[in-house]
């Protein structure tokens, strides 16, 4: 079983560790000071969410971590992982619904920045398709990656009733 809870000063290793796991598609991040900044402050903000197996066999630490962003009507994913070997089983699914729920209200927009269409990391990850099966429409290209590859914007309009992706 996969709970999500708020992440806890403590978690930061967590963090660091599914970071790592995505370096190849991102560029570094897990020994990177900016990067455990982000997180620490996201963390005290309450803006950081942690999923975790509560079954002893997976219990070894986080299976994914999101971090949010609000500037109502403007939200945005500032970055969202799932663990390897948890992809594809719905770990990220259920920590946007609680970032929805926790985070949002309409109307407005979510924001994310994923690969664009010609970045390796685009299919690898299945990121643009897990963001287009929760509601997201692809937007204009934006800056590349830290590793040079390509990035995109992708929306989701949110109504004045917040629902469940």
């Amino acid at each position: 079983m996969i709970t999500i809870r708020p992440a806890r000063d403590g978690d930061l290793d967590g963090f660091l560790t599914l970071a790592a796991q995505v370096e190849h598609w991102f560029g570094p991040m897990a020994e990177e000071p900016g990067f455990h900044r982000a997180v620490e402050t996201h963390i005290r903000t309450g803006a950081a969410l942690i999923a975790e197996a509560t079954e002893l066999a997976e219990a070894s630490g986080p299976v994914g971590g999101l971090l949010f962003g609000a500037d109502p009507p403007t939200y945005h994913v500032h970055w969202l992982v799932t663990a390897a070997h948890c992809r594809g089983a719905g770990v990220g699914r259920r920590l946007m619904a609680e970032a929805m729920l926790r985070y949002v209200s309409g109307p407005g927009t979510v924001e994310v920045v994923t690969f664009g269409p010609d970045h390796p990391g685009a299919v690898e990850s299945g990121a643009r398709t897990f963001y287009e099966k929760l509601g997201f429409a692809p937007g204009e290209p934006t800056d590349p990656g830290p590793e040079g590859g390509s990035r995109q914007i992708y929306r989701l309009d949110v109504p004045a009733d917040v629902r469940q992706v």
